[in-house]
């Protein structure tokens, strides 16, 4: 995002970071700003492996023709020493109308030359993962802004917690959003519309609506979801996954990092915050019990009964009474 606020036409950028999104945006930024400079500017690409000393020395050469050149190494963790060396020589004694970009996957590969680079004074990029949901929110914000729109902090963090922390996703979700809202404004009416059609997310949207202790949203949830379409299995999968999650983390050592929580449980890291919400109000001996209603419910649904709304609406009052006893 720094790509979107400071100039990125200098003699060499380097990204830094596994984020592959914003380190595309990145190398796009330099490349639109050479071709606003010079609209024939020349850009071209290579991997760290492809490239050699000779090669490099042939792109950084002054051009007789003072034509803007671009020259994107992707993985440079993997250049030569003698490449290594050459770019760190052209990061001090830089050429006109030359623009070079270093994309590094971040790691510990090549950990010398990036240092080597950042004392030369090169300009860094961060393209790290963003896992935080505090930082996907100020993402989703930022992409509605940069589109045209608005959004609260309360229907970006509902599409967050509706798409994941996937910042393609976020991205696209957050274009879309700000292309379709009334007067640029997404609110989070207009985020729950746009994610109807999908059939996972009803189906979460009613377990967390359950677990939160909030049953009336629940029912409705499940009512709109059921006669939209959503298979009442989906719905079973959705609660019975949630309360488990409820109960694995209510059981889980204290003093234990969120990153090392979010892996034994098998979810993001930013999720964490948000279960440990939901769990407030809840015991064990409760949670238990509302596992086993969901359970009756899921044999009652897959042995046929006639009544799918009336077995799951069944569970999330069983489950609302677990949760408040």
């Amino acid at each position: 995002m720094a790509a979107r606020t400071v100039d990125p036409l200098v003699p060499v950028t380097l990204v830094v970071g596994p984020e592959t999104l914003l380190a595309e945006r990145a190398v796009a930024a330099v490349v639109r700003a050479a071709r606003r400079a010079q609209p024939d500017a020349d850009v071209s690409e290579v991997t760290g492996s492809e490239m050699t000393a000779g090669g490099l020395a042939e792109h950084t050469s002054p051009s007789l023709f003072a034509t803007a050149r671009v020259l994107v190494i992707h993985d440079v963790q993997n250049v030569p020493d003698a490449v290594g060396d050459a770019l760190v020589a052209f990061a001090h004694e830089p050429v006109d109308d030359m623009y070079l970009v270093l994309v590094h996957p971040g790691g510990v590969k090549a950990k010398k030359l990036l240092e080597r680079l950042r004392k030369a004074g090169v300009h860094e990029v961060k393209a790290e993962r963003l896992t935080k949901a505090d930082d996907q929110v100020s993402f989703v914000r930022s992409e509605v802004h940069h589109a045209g729109g608005r959004i609260d902090e309360a229907a970006a963090r509902q599409l967050v917690e509706a798409v994941g922390g996937d910042l393609r996703t976020l991205a696209s979700a957050a274009s879309q959003l700000a292309s379709d809202a009334p007067s640029g404004v997404v609110d989070q009416q207009l985020v729950g519309t746009y994610f109807e059609g999908r059939a996972d997310v009803k189906g979460w949207v009613v377990a967390d609506r359950a677990v939160e202790g909030k049953t009336g949203a629940a029912i409705e949830e499940l009512r709109w979801a059921l006669q939209t379409g959503t298979d009442p299995v989906l719905v079973i999968g959705a609660l019975a996954t949630a309360l488990r999650t409820l109960a694995r983390l209510s059981g889980a050592p204290r003093g234990v990092r969120d990153a090392d929580l979010a892996r034994d449980l098998g979810v993001p890291p930013w999720k964490i915050r948000i279960l440990r919400g939901q769990l407030r109000g809840w015991t064990p001996a409760g949670l238990a019990r509302a596992i086993r209603a969901v359970a009756s419910a899921d044999l009652a649904v897959k042995g046929g009964v006639n009544d799918s709304t009336h077995a799951l609406t069944t569970a999330l009052v069983r489950i609302d009474e677990a949760r408040s006893g």
